[in-house]
């Protein structure tokens, strides 16, 4: 047991002393500080989004209280105009929606009323999918809008930041106005459009980033990367169905950037539209339904720098990964597991993640 422990605190004093060499070397950490952006960044993607049902109370509510830097969040309009928290287009993966409105289960966000989002359970899909991770009063749990999630940002001991993302803004138009309506209504921006706590705006669509440029230019901004999909140009335009690969995983593993150049393009274009970082994706050691294309290599991540540009990476949850990429020069992680990344940068939570939800409820 003796050396266990030991071996423990062996390997935890070289973790500390690497992440020590890695604050000392990385550009990312002046380029952070110069935007209002704590570094390394902790951004709690979809809430505490492992322990709990994506964007919903108590995914947020843990991620609050264990101590991410930021709550993040998709946002989407209802008919009736009110900014809500939903990542999927449709709600038939997160919600009993073919139960309540059946026949509706393919409608887009902006078909529905609040009234009528509200009336949907946001939480049971995630203890049939997760039974290990089921708790009892995730059943009934309801889609909340972007005011509640301020409520809760809000409600602790000690404010995150938000972390909000246009989510298919193409279908929303304007919404990058009403997104500066909640913000200066709640007290986010001043009067100058100066945040007035921790605030972070990201999209992947170059004509949303141009439009929060323009609605809120002194709010730090990330464009959100990813290759093909008439985003940045692959190598390759094999698509996933025709290249034979049973997982996606594996197939995104392969996909590769057209060229140094194309990269460069978008990095370059990003800059000089306001943006202040980027949100590239990652290839996970252990794959999973969030792995994606390797946009994190250490030239990629020195060229965003260059262009005095943050990187925060998304969506990543083991150690194994933390630190690869932290080495090859990321500044951030979105991340499900707030506890573990807060636990590998050395800034353990005070509780458990149990201990948390339950002081909370749940």
């Amino acid at each position: 047991m003796r050396r266990c422990i030991i071996a423990v605190l062996g390997s935890f004093t070289l973790a500390c002393a690497s992440l020590a060499a890695i604050a000392e070397e990385s550009p990312g950490r002046a380029l952070s500080a110069a935007a209002g952006v704590p570094w390394p960044t902790v951004i709690a993607h979809r809430g505490a989004s492992h322990d709990a049902p994506e964007e919903t109370a108590p995914a947020y509510l843990a991620a609050r209280d264990l101590g991410a830097d930021y709550l993040e969040a998709d946002l989407q309009r209802t008919s009736d105009g009110v900014l809500v928290a939903l990542h999927d287009d449709t709600l038939e993966r997160t919600t009993d929606v073919a139960k309540v409105f059946p026949g509706r289960e393919k409608d887009p966000i902006s078909k529905f009323t609040l009234a009528e989002l509200k009336r949907l359970d946001a939480g049971s899909w995630f203890n049939k999918a997760y039974p290990e991770l089921a708790r009892g009063k995730y059943a009934g749990l309801r889609i909340l809008t972007l005011d509640e999630m301020i409520d809760i940002a809000e409600g602790g001991g000690e404010t995150p930041g938000l972390y909000l993302e246009t989510k298919a803004p193409g279908q929303f138009p304007g919404i990058e106005e009403d997104l500066r309506k909640v913000l200066e209504n709640r007290g986010w921006l001043n009067a100058e459009g100066e945040p007035q706590g921790k605030i972070v705006l990201q999209t992947f669509e170059k004509s949303s980033l141009e439009l929060l440029q323009k609605s809120m230019p002194k709010v730090p901004k990330i464009l959100l990367l990813w290759t093909g999909d008439g985003y940045m140009a692959a190598k390759s335009p094999t698509t996933f169905a025709q290249s034979g690969e049973r997982l996606k995983a594996d197939f995104y593993a392969r996909q590769q950037v057209k060229s140094k150049e194309e990269f460069f393009a978008w990095l370059d274009w990003a800059k000089a539209h306001g943006a202040l970082g980027t949100g590239p994706s990652a290839t996970l050691t252990a794959r999973g339904d969030q792995s994606y294309m390797d946009l994190v290599q250490p030239w990629m991540n020195q060229a965003a720098h260059e262009r005095g540009l943050f990187v925060h990476a998304y969506t990543v949850d083991d150690a194994v990964d933390f630190d690869k990429l932290s080495k090859a020069g990321v500044d951030g992680f979105f991340t499900n597991r707030t506890d573990q990344l807060l636990n590998f940068l050395g800034r353990p939570p005070s509780r458990s993640v149990d201990e948390v939800l339950k002081s909370v409820g749940y």
